[in-house]
C-alpha cells in the first residue's frame, strides 16, 4: 500500500541584496517526485545543501511548497492550512538532524515527551507519566531520566529521546533528517539498530535522508540520489550499489572509504558544486562530469525508466561504472 506520494515538489527562495531587493532566487527543491510504501525506508542521498532537508519540511509542511502535491494515504495535503493539518501531525513525525538543538533547553525531558501526549489527547493526564517513562525505556532509557533537562545528556541520548518523542504520537512516517551525522561511529550503530528494530515494532515507514551512502545502504531498501534539488537516479538499495547508471552516484559511491590501505584511491570530482542561485545550463552535473559532451551542456536530461524498479536522469548511463572501484 502506498502511504506516500510526492509529485513535482518545487520550492525557491528569494535572494536579496544589502538594501533587501530581490537579487535572485534559489531553487532549493525541483520537480521532485517519489512514494513510499506501509513500512518501506526511502533513502534521500546527495551532498550538503543539495536540497534534502528542505525536502522533508516540504513533506511535512513545515515549509509551503511553491508548486507540486503531497499525498498521505490519499488525501491531498498540499493546500491544507496548519488547522486542517493537526489531524496529520499526529501520523506523520520527524527525527532532527541536531540533538541539540531540537530539543527545548528550558524543559525536562518528561515534558517535552508528554506534551505531544497532550496535544493530541492521547493519554488521559494521570497516565501521562506512565507513558512517557514507557517511551524512555524503548528507546534505551530509564525513568530516571524524565526529571533531567537536555544539556545533561550526550549526543545519542538526546537523539533517543528525539525518537522517543516522534514515537510518542504512534505516527506512520517518519522522516530521519540526517539523524546520525553528528554522532560518534559506535553510537551510530546503536541509533541504526534502534531504528530498525522500532520499525519492525510499529510497521513504520521511513524517509532516511544522509549524505553517507554507507549509513543509507544499511537502512534502505530503496535509494534516491539528489542533485541541486533534483534526483538524478532512483532504485533499490541492491541495484544501487551493484549497478549505478548516473555518474554522480558512480563517485558517491566510490567515496565510500574502504577499510584496506592496498585499495586504489578514487579519483575526486573536479570543480565545485555549482551555485544553485545560477546552475549551469543542460545537465547540472555536466561540469564535474567524466561522460559530459556537447548534448548534457545544451539539454537536460529526464527522470526516465530505464528498468522495472530503476529511474536515471542522465545522456549516457549505459556508459556509467567503468570508473566503479570495486569495493572489497
Amino acid at each position: 500500500m502506498t502511504l506516500l506520494e510526492v509529485k513535482n515538489l518545487r520550492k525557491s527562495f528569494r535572494i536579496t541584496d544589502s538594501l533587501g531587493r530581490t537579487s535572485g532566487q534559489l531553487v532549493a527543491v525541483d520537480n521532485f517526485s517519489i512514494t513510499l510504501k506501509q513500512g518501506e525506508t526511502l533513502g534521500l542521498v546527495g551532498e550538503s545543501g543539495c536540497g534534502k532537508s528542505t525536502t522533508g519540511k516540504l513533506i511535512l509542511k513545515l515549509l509551503q511548497p511553491d508548486a507540486g502535491q503531497i499525498f498521505f494515504n490519499g488525501d491531498e495535503l498540499t493546500h491544507l492550512s496548519p488547522k486542517q493539518m493537526r489531524p496529520y501531525r499526529r501520523r506523520m513525525q520527524m527525527i532532527f538532524q541536531d540533538p541539540f538543538s531540537s530539543l527545548n533547553p528550558r524543559m525536562t525531558i518528561g515534558t517535552i515527551l508528554s506534551e505531544p501526549l497532550l496535544i493530541h489527547r492521547l493519554a488521559p493526564p494521570r497516565q501521562v507519566r506512565d507513558r512517557v517513562i514507557e517511551l524512555l525505556e524503548k528507546v534505551g532509557l530509564t525513568a530516571e531520566h524524565e526529571q533531567r533537562y537536555p544539556h545533561e545528556f550526550s549526543g545519542g541520548q538526546r537523539q533517543r529521546i528525539g525518537i522517543a518523542r516522534a514515537l510518542a504520537v504512534e505516527p506512520q512516517l517518519i522522516i530521519a533528517d540526517e539523524p546520525v551525522s553528528a554522532l560518534d561511529l559506535s553510537v551510530q550503530a546503536q541509533i541504526l539498530n534502534l531504528l530498525q528494530g522500532v520499525q519492525k515494532e510499529h510497521d513504520l515507514s521511513y524517509l532516511f535522508i544522509a549524505h553517507d551512502l554507507a549509513v543509507i545502504e544499511h537502512v534502505s531498501d530503496r535509494i534516491a540520489v539528489m542533485y541541486l534539488g533534483k534526483i538524478v537516479e532512483l532504485t533499490s538499495a541492491t541495484e544501487l550499489y551493484k549497478k549505478p547508471c548516473h555518474p554522480y552516484t558512480e563517485a558517491l559511491l566510490n567515496a565510500v572509504p574502504v577499510p584496506d590501505p592496498n585499495h586504489p584511491r578514487p579519483t575526486a570530482l573536479a570543480g565545485e558544486i555549482p551555485s544553485p542561485i545560477n546552475p549551469p545550463s543542460g545537465c547540472y552535473f555536466h561540469p564535474r562530469c567524466p561522460y559530459a559532451d556537447d548534448q548534457c551542456k545544451q539539454q537536460e536530461p529526464q527522470l526516465l525508466k530505464i528498468s522495472d524498479e530503476h529511474q536515471v536522469a542522465c545522456h549516457h548511463s549505459e556508459q556509467v561504472g567503468r570508473f566503479l572501484l570495486q569495493k572489497v
